[in-house]
């Protein structure tokens, strides 16, 4: 076994510092190591004005509606989010591939195009998009931060990087990722450690973690991240960001580095591509726009549906459809810590109490499916026994990164039979849940008499995106309150709520014994942490709907990103202007 993985590490970090100008290095005046890096863009003078209005005020909606109609050139804003993508790399460490040439000159050519035509390619022209390492773009690698998978140049693009190209989008830079793509963490030996720009001691989240960090930092106005266990919505969670994870087939996901032998997802649970954006109308934005260009000769996976075809919350008669939401506040395997719990408490209070008459609250107790669930789920994730991944680390004799370390060990992979129990037993738990949803199902509390008649659906779950705060580097607890959504294949969303202050540092964990270890993992980042490491970051809520509902869930969390607003006190509530 060699251990040359250095050597090829160090190439790869000299290839990706080369591509970025030198008149965008910070200059050695910034502190470049203190927790919250924010704030780096604004103090580097390497930005203009006029560059830092484009990427800080306008959310992608808006810049959109400049860029349709040649009132913001493609050119200018490509660059100004070029350069604000070059900061962020240098302060949190969030990209493996640069192409900010390539970017700037399509740019130029679309901006060409429209004064030429009248006409916008599509609706994305001129917007810039970073999409995270999994996805292959042409001419670059995708290397998941393995020393096996560089100098690699992918010879054409993934499915949906072609859709976003054909819609006009400039692509210009890949973010990174966790080592083995299963950790909640995003480091790796190649690239390193990305670090989260609110606080650099704790973690940006995995696996989509470098696009959480760079669309925090406003270096892109729109990210494309993958989820199979909660990797869009954890760095949102972490990053104070709106994350989107829809259904598998409801997006292509053709054409990416597998984290993989070939065809071993058929057996597994499918990773989905979605958004991750600073505003909820962006994640509408993006899935609207790919819905309804997304023909079923794509990919074959894809479930060919406009979005106008997919159900929504029209007006079904004279009066409005009342948004029926269940609130869930624990998995019945971890208990959330009191911060978290307080906050559910005080959105079902706010969503009771909103001027809105079109929302009602319904308390839900899924405690007994979660634990089945959780076994279940963690049974897919060790079906090869992490013989994938060793035997391609291996190969230059890299070591696991620390987060891995204590929970990845080398197993024999699950027979025929272990196998095909898991698909049984995935298939009996996908039916249960489909109970939760209705009022006779036994998993809503409530003493409405009406509830005996058993004809109320819900149409959306609140619940957390973890049970705990945003976690310091390396101690992210589990994935137990996202990979429930993955195992169910529900459609599921981040809504960035509150900064976390002061009086959440209040409240003791439970005296009586923890459920299991990973209840006793938990209460210890109450117990074992510093709290004042939490102040200032981001406490979000997660939104689910039923399998295939994406515009439910988009309407859905709408509505409750609005009817939320009182709860806001920082950042996540800044109200993007319009072009």
């Amino acid at each position: 076994m060699t251990k040359d993985w250095e050597s090829i590490a160090s190439r790869k970090q000299e290839e990706r510092a080369s591509r970025i100008p030198k008149e965008w290095t910070l200059p050695s005046s910034i502190d470049q190591n203190r927790h919250d890096v924010l704030g780096v863009p604004r103090e580097s003078d390497i930005l203009t004005e006029d560059e830092l209005r484009l990427t800080e005020n306008y959310d992608a909606t808006a810049l959109l509606s400049g860029l349709s109609t040649g009132l913001l050139k493609s050119v200018d804003v490509v660059t100004a989010f070029c350069k604000r993508a070059a900061i962020a790399q240098q302060v949190t460490n969030c990209l493996t591939e640069i192409f900010f040439d390539n970017a700037i000159a399509r740019a130029k050519q679309l901006d060409e195009q429209l004064a030429r035509t009248g006409k916008p390619m599509g609706p994305l022209h001129g917007l810039p998009i970073s999409v995270k390492d999994t996805f292959m773009v042409k001419g670059y690698d995708a290397s998941l931060g393995v020393a096996a998978f560089c100098f690699q140049p992918a010879a054409a693009n993934s499915v949906l990087v072609d859709l976003l190209l054909s819609l006009g989008a400039v692509l210009y830079c890949k973010t990174n990722v966790p080592q083995t793509m299963a950790a909640l963490d995003s480091h790796n030996n190649v690239f390193g450690r990305t670090m989260n720009p609110i606080n650099r001691k704790l973690t940006p989240g995995g696996s989509s973690g470098g696009e959480g960090a760079l669309v925090a930092m406003r270096g892109s106005p729109l990210g494309i991240g993958t989820d199979i266990g909660g990797s869009i919505r954890v760095p949102a969670l972490c990053n104070g960001l709106y994350g989107f994870k829809p259904s598998h087939g409801r997006v292509p996901y053709a054409g990416q580095q597998a984290a993989g032998l070939p065809g071993s997802s058929k057996v597994g649970i499918e990773a989905t591509a979605g958004p991750i954006a600073v505003s909820m109308r962006d994640c509408e934005l993006l899935m609207r726009v790919i819905c309804d260009a997304t023909p079923s000769n794509l990919d074959p996976e894809v479930i060919s549906q406009t979005w106008k075809q997919q159900a929504s919350l029209r007006l079904q008669s004279s009066r409005p459809k009342k948004l029926r939401v269940g609130v869930m506040r624990t998995d019945g395997t971890v208990t959330p810590l009191p911060p978290i719990l307080r906050l559910l408490d005080s959105v079902s209070q706010t969503l009771s109490s909103s001027p809105s008459p079109n929302i009602e609250v319904i308390d839900i107790d899924i405690s007994p499916l979660g634990p089945q669930c959780l076994k279940c789920f963690n049974g897919f994730m060790s079906i090869d026994g992490g013989n994938f991944w060793f035997d391609t680390l291996e190969k230059h004799g890299e070591s696991l990164s620390p987060w891995l370390q204590s929970r990845l060990k080398r197993r024999s992979q699950k027979s025929l039979d272990e196998v095909r129990d898991l698909q049984a037993a995935r298939i009996d738990l996908q039916t249960k849940a489909l109970e939760i949803w209705r009022e006779s199902g036994g998993y809503w509390s409530t003493e409405d008499s009406r509830a005996k008649k058993g004809d109320r659906t819900l149409d959306a779950i609140v619940c957390p995106g973890a049970p705990h705060p945003v976690a310091p580097i390396d101690r992210w607890n589990s994935a137990h309150y996202t990979g429930l959504f993955n195992l169910l294949d529900y459609p599921a969303g981040i809504i960035p709520i509150r900064t976390f202050g002061e009086g959440d540092m209040r409240g003791e964990v439970p005296s009586s014994p923890p459920m299991n270890g990973w209840d006793k993992i938990n209460r210890e980042l109450w117990t074992k942490v510093d709290k004042t490491v939490y102040l200032g970051s981001s406490l979000t809520v997660q939104v689910v709907a039923p399998k295939l509902l994406e515009r439910m869930l988009v309407d859905s969390m709408k509505v409750l990103d609005e009817a939320l607003q009182p709860l806001r006190n920082g950042r996540g509530d800044k109200r993007m202007s319009k072009i």
